[in-house]
C-alpha cells in the first residue's frame, strides 16, 4: 500500500500535469476522483485559453495568440488519455455516456480540435475575417463537443 506521501505526490504531479498539459504514464495509479477531476482542469484550461485567444487575435497581436492556440492543440491530444472506462460517473463529471458509446468518434473530433489548433495558428495572421475564421476552426470544435459529448450546464 502506498504512503500518503507518495499518494500526495502523485495528486501534486497530476494537478500540475493538468495545469501544464504533460503526459501521464498509462501506469499510474490515479484515482477515478483524480482523473475527472484533472480532465475538468483541463477543458476548464482551454475555455479560457479560447478566451484568451480570441482576445488576442482581435486585437491582432497574432504571436500571443498563436502560441495559445498550440499550448490548446497539445491540450486536446492529452485528454485523450483522461476518459478510462472507470470514469463514466461520480465526481460530477459532465462526460455523457456518448462518449465512451462512440469513443472512436470522440478520440477523432479530440485529434481534430488540435489539427484544427495548428492550423488556426498558420492562417490567423492572413485571415480576412478574424472572428469567422476563429469560429471555424476553433469555436465550432467546442460546439461539436458539447453538443455530443457533455451534459448541459
Amino acid at each position: 500500500m502506498m504512503s500518503k506521501y507518495i499518494i500526495n505526490v502523485l495528486k501534486y504531479i497530476f494537478f500540475i500535469a493538468a495545469l501544464t498539459s504533460i503526459t501521464l504514464p498509462a501506469y499510474s495509479e490515479l484515482s477515478v476522483e483524480e482523473i475527472i477531476k484533472g480532465r475538468k482542469a483541463l477543458f476548464s484550461k482551454n475555455y479560457s485559453t479560447a478566451k484568451k485567444v480570441q482576445t488576442f487575435a482581435s486585437k491582432g497581436d497574432f504571436v500571443k495568440a498563436s502560441s495559445l492556440m498550440k499550448e490548446m492543440s497539445e491540450n486536446y491530444l492529452t485528454l485523450l488519455e483522461y476518459f478510462p472506462d472507470n470514469t463514466k460517473e461520480g465526481f460530477k463529471t459532465e462526460a455523457l455516456p456518448s462518449i465512451w458509446e462512440n469513443k472512436d468518434e470522440f478520440n477523432s473530433l479530440m485529434k481534430k480540435s488540435s489539427t484544427d489548433m495548428i492550423e488556426l495558428a498558420k492562417v490567423i495572421e492572413s485571415s480576412d475575417n478574424v472572428n469567422a475564421t476563429l469560429q471555424k476552426f476553433m469555436w465550432s470544435n467546442c460546439k461539436a463537443c458539447h453538443s455530443k459529448f457533455r451534459a448541459p450546464h
